[in-house]
């Protein structure tokens, strides 16, 4: 029953992950394959490199589960939003905590004993730049070392059984409004990270660094020319056409680029097979569309890149011309489905603009685009050949213009999900889903840029949708239809983590407190 309880912990504790369950290929890192052979240990923050968060492990069931009792418990000692996954690598469980970002290894043969800790110096200044809270996404593993993303945009290694720091890499400044609140991934001989602040007008990126001394290995950025984007225009593609030159520069009037947002960090997803990471670039800057006309490229938007390069092979904006701020940042689950009678290498996308989305990672084909919260209405569907939204006017708060109260617009900014990551089941072929049923009152403003302050330009109220009270529901979604199968109800936006088993049960938290266990065929 130890290894059993243990990986719950690792899993519902703090609601994020699952072990590396996924056998789409083998782990890229040596490490990480030797380790991800045992259920019991837990890898990666995302539990594997397709974000699955499924645990093989059957003893806790159905028939069980209402059994299951505290065995121990753990302070961080912070009263922040904890959004870190930990890791479990044999007898030490590996966590961190919001700012100041503490990390602490716990021996899982003593309960939770703390074997020992990393108390990052960090300027406090950087608290007022964080948004929206000062969450971090756990830590990860590779090549010995613990590797953590700090809120002062610093990416540092430490020594997995001492917590000694090995090297660290300035990765943005705080001073520009650049923060990191992601969880890093090991791919291979690399540590790829984001940054953090659309909300003050940060330029997005993703950068790779060198596993053994932090060098700097690429960046790819989110807005801009191709060259700093790694797009090359013939061969980077959309839905299968190449974008062409300067994609992104005349798709923004001006230099607003500069200050576009498109940032990263949500979860990184990777195929080992067709040696791609997958991720998401979060909303274009400023809130107020009429200040960006144009596509706003590439924010919104999926990218496949080569991890040993950086260069992208394709992208896919969801939400052109963002203007609800839906940021696309959410995480990539990379399934094998079967759609329209076709075995699909599928990626599969819970987007805060409401849609769920089904591509074909290799081909880049979109199959499926479908809503997952009956309450959005911002978009009649998604055009399957352009994979434009159809946007309804009377919610346009580009159309509505500044200084006018666009009301009703479902989802609301924080999205039908936000980030908290959803859950895949190989057995079921089911993804289960936290969300939120949350509509919007939007109204954009005029804003002027100034470096390290906020650059956000609308003010918004938010509520139940129409003649509904509550606020969130726990669903289970097929996404080789995009049909929901079930739905459970929640009072409160559902803002935990799932966790699916082998056990037949799907674990969730509510707002109020509860881990929640329920059916993963049934949702009782």
């Amino acid at each position: 029953m130890k290894l059993n309880v243990r990986t719950l912990l690792a899993g519902t504790v703090l609601g994020a992950a699952s072990i590396l369950a996924w056998t789409g290929g083998a782990s890229a890192n040596a490490d990480l394959q030797k380790l991800g052979q045992n259920p019991a240990d837990w890898v990666m923050p995302t539990g594997d490199y397709a974000n699955h968060r499924y645990s093989t492990l059957n003893q806790i069931n159905t028939q069980n589960v209402k059994n299951l009792r505290p065995v121990w418990t753990f302070s961080t000692g912070v009263l922040r939003g904890h959004e870190g996954s930990p890791l479990v690598i044999g007898d030490v469980m590996y966590l961190t905590t919001p700012f100041p970002n503490t990390v602490f290894a716990l021996d899982l043969n003593n309960n939770g004993r703390i074997l020992w800790k990393y108390e990052p110096k960090q300027d406090p200044n950087v608290i007022p730049v964080m948004c929206c809270d000062t969450v971090n996404r756990g830590v990860a593993y590779g090549d010995g070392k613990i590797f953590l993303d700090q809120a002062d945009a610093t990416l540092v290694a430490l020594d997995a059984k001492t917590g000694r720091l090995v090297w660290k890499a300035v990765n943005g400044d705080p001073k520009k409004g650049e923060t990191m609140t992601g969880a890093p991934t090991v791919v291979k001989d690399k540590v790829i990270v984001g940054i953090s602040g659309g909300e003050f007008g940060v330029r997005g990126r993703m950068t790779a660094y060198n596993i053994k001394d932090g060098s700097l290995a690429w960046k790819a950025y989110s807005t801009g020319p191709d060259n700093e984007m790694l797009i090359d225009p013939q061969k980077t593609t959309s839905l299968g056409v190449p974008i062409g030159a300067d994609s992104s520069l005349k798709s923004w009037e001006g230099d607003q680029w500069k200050i576009g947002g498109g940032d990263v960090w949500g979860w990184t997803a990777y195929d080992p097979d067709l040696n791609l990471v997958y991720y998401g670039s979060g909303n274009p800057s400023t809130w107020n569309p009429a200040q960006r006309p144009g596509d706003n490229k590439w924010s919104m938007t999926i990218f496949a890149r080569d991890p040993d390069t950086g260069m992208a092979k394709w992208v896919y904006q969801m939400t052109p011309h963002d203007e609800w701020d839906y940021d696309g940042v959410n995480e990539m689950v990379l399934a094998d489905l079967t759609v329209d009678g076709k075995p699909v290498k599928a990626l599969v996308h819970f987007d805060r603009n409401g849609f769920a989305y089904t591509l074909n990672r290799d081909t880049r084909e979109l199959l499926v685009a479908q809503k997952y919260d009956p309450a959005v209405n911002w978009a009649t569907h998604v055009d399957m050949k352009t994979g434009r939204p159809e946007v309804v006017q009377k919610y346009s708060t580009q159309a509505n213009g500044p200084d006018h109260n666009t009301k009703g617009v479902c989802p609301a900014a924080l999205g039908s999900k936000d980030e908290q990551p959803a859950a895949y089941s190989p057995e079921t072929k089911l993804f289960y889903v936290p969300t939120n049923h949350v509509c919007m009152d939007y109204e954009p403003f005029k804003v002027s840029y100034t470096a390290g302050q906020p650059y956000v330009g609308a003010t918004l109220s938010m509520f139940p949708p129409p003649g509904q009270d509550n606020l969130g529901n726990f669903i289970a979604y097929d996404a080789s239809s995009g049909k929901i199968v079930w739905s459970d109800p929640e009072p409160f936006s559902v803002w935990s983590g799932a966790l699916a088993t082998a056990g037949g049960v799907v674990f969730y938290g509510t707002l109020e407190g509860y881990l929640k266990a329920v059916d993963m065929k049934t949702g009782h």
